[in-house]
């Protein structure tokens, strides 16, 4: 289980493919205090720590897991979101999170206000995923509340902390991200289905 609030960003060093897998490598600060068999999420993806190098580790992104989030977009170079497993105990700053994207969404826009950023993402209607306005949701592993909610299309804002120190400084128009829809809307919605069936 996450919390969504990211801890830093770590830098894609290499990618290996290998049957239908893809082991990625990630150069972070918080290399030295992992452990092999530890879930860190990656652009909002739990992922198991295979191996650890100095401030490097690897985990293995297996094909559904390409196929369903932005991982399989990467290149060497490019900047994540990280976040370790939280803590029992612990305060829980952000919202329930379990590292499991639903789908991926594209970023429609990006204006700036003032002291502010809103971005705007669509995504397919295929899933029948919702979102509400001041309701959680979860892009690319950063937990946020929307502002602005239609139908497979949401808007979010983001302050500036947020924005330097995640992934949104880097994101523009195009670019295909992660979602997490809140997991009490996703148990709200499968007791409707199972209802009208």
């Amino acid at each position: 289980m996450f919390t969504g609030i990211i801890e830093e960003t770590g830098e894609i060093t290499a990618l290996k493919p290998e049957n239908g897998n893809l082991h990625i490598n990630v150069k972070a600060e918080i290399a030295s205090e992992l452990k092999v068999d530890q879930s860190v999420a990656h652009n909002g993806v739990c992922l198991t720590v295979v191996n650890i190098h100095g401030k490097e580790y690897t985990v293995t992104a297996i094909q559904e897991t390409l196929d369903k989030s932005n991982l399989g977009d990467l290149k060497v170079g490019d900047i994540i979101n990280l976040e370790r497993g939280m803590k029992l105990g612990a305060r829980l700053d952000g919202h329930i999170v379990q590292g499991h994207v639903d789908q991926t969404a594209v970023c429609k826009n990006v204006l700036e206000k003032e002291g502010s950023w809103e971005f705007t993402f669509e995504y397919d209607p295929e899933f029948q995923n919702i979102t509400i306005e001041k309701g959680s949701i979860t892009v690319n592993g950063v937990s946020l509340t929307v502002v602005n909610s239609k139908r497979n299309e949401f808007s979010v804002a983001i302050i500036p902390y947020t924005y330097e120190n995640t992934t949104f400084k880097n994101l523009k128009k195009g670019d295909r991200v992660n979602l997490e829809f809140d997991v009490i809307g996703k148990y709200v919605k499968r007791l409707n289905e199972l209802r009208q069936a």
